[in-house]
């Protein structure tokens, strides 16, 4: 199989995900396909190949650690709330050093992690993700665990309160 916009586009089950995904690690180019297809202005191709990125294992996805700003961008950039959820989910598995810490991807992270309107996928990696951001400096802590309080739960879903309460209670080892 050669990994085409078109085969992208045709990925509708998980089973084509992950045919998708084991041609691509026996060419074992991530970098490569997610800069052909992560992109791209087709919403299926796009959803897809970062889809397809999330089968990989966390050494696969390491290749895509020169790529942490620019997926980040797309995840803040993007109206489509798929490709913010699975591009979030791969800037989550990769590493993040204190330099990598963009104020405007934690103020964005802030921001949806506590939005109501939001979708429950989306707040709770962002959630995670501005904890991890957030560990660097211990006034940002501080800051968050404020907003934290400061939710009004009755508001949020199980999963979005259980990422709250461990991160409130120091229980981290799992985020």
């Amino acid at each position: 199989m050669v990994l085409t916009k078109e085969c992208l586009a045709g990925t509708n089950s998980e089973l084509a995900a992950q045919a998708v995904y084991h041609e691509l690690k026996q060419s074992n180019d991530f970098i490569g396909f997610a800069r052909r297809f992560i992109f791209s202005t087709e919403h299926h191709v796009a959803r897809n190949s970062l889809w397809v990125l999330t089968k990989a294992t966390d050494a696969e996805l390491a290749q895509l650690q020169e790529m942490f700003h620019e997926l980040t961008a797309l995840a803040m950039r993007t109206g489509d709330s798929s490709v913010r959820r699975l591009s979030l989910n791969i800037v989550l598995r990769l590493k993040m050093e204190e330099e990598d810490l963009r104020t405007d991807f934690l103020d964005f992270c802030l921001e949806h992690m506590a939005d109501v309107r939001e979708l429950p996928g989306i707040q709770s990696l962002c959630l995670k993700l501005a904890f991890r951001m957030c560990q660097f400096y211990p006034e940002l802590m501080e800051e968050l665990k404020r907003t934290l309080e400061a939710m009004e739960m009755d508001y949020y879903t199980p999963a979005i309160k259980c990422v709250r309460n461990k991160i409130l209670s120091g229980k981290t080892k799992r985020l």
